[in-house]
């Protein structure tokens, strides 16, 4: 018998702005998600400057920190923080709004918490909507 994958934590979301990038993030994160979104970041700072991201998490279920934490330092290889203006992130544990309220002052980026009944707001604080996809 042959081994299960665990299901991709993160999928991005089509938006209708081209400089908007927005992620579902559902369950556990583990070392192969967290370098899947800095190649798709990566690709976006490719094409543009500046970017608009929108996080949104769902059954939230952990994440690999040995792989964030060894990621974060591509994240400042990569001068992530410079291409992003605005970073909406929507639901997620107890602790990413407080951390977000914490770290926000240290960063250019403009971050901001929504609960998860606040979602329509959070499109609306970027400045896009999410596409829905057609199945």
């Amino acid at each position: 018998m042959g081994t299960m994958e665990a299901p991709v934590a993160i999928r991005r979301l089509d938006t209708d702005r081209e400089d908007v990038f927005a992620f579902d993030v559902v369950g556990h994160i583990n070392a192969s998600d967290v370098e899947n979104i800095y190649g798709l970041l990566e690709g976006a700072y490719a094409i543009h400057d500046q970017i608009d991201m929108l996080v949104r998490i769902k059954d939230y279920d952990g994440v690999e920190w040995d792989a964030a934490l060894k990621d974060f330092n591509l994240l400042g290889k990569t001068h992530a923080l410079k291409h992003i203006r605005l970073y909406a992130v929507v639901g997620g544990p107890a602790w990413v709004g407080p951390m977000i309220a914490v770290f926000n002052p240290f960063f250019r980026v403009k971050m901001k918490h929504f609960d998860e009944t606040e979602e329509e707001a959070a499109w609306k604080w970027i400045g896009a909507r999410e596409i829905p996809i057609k199945v």
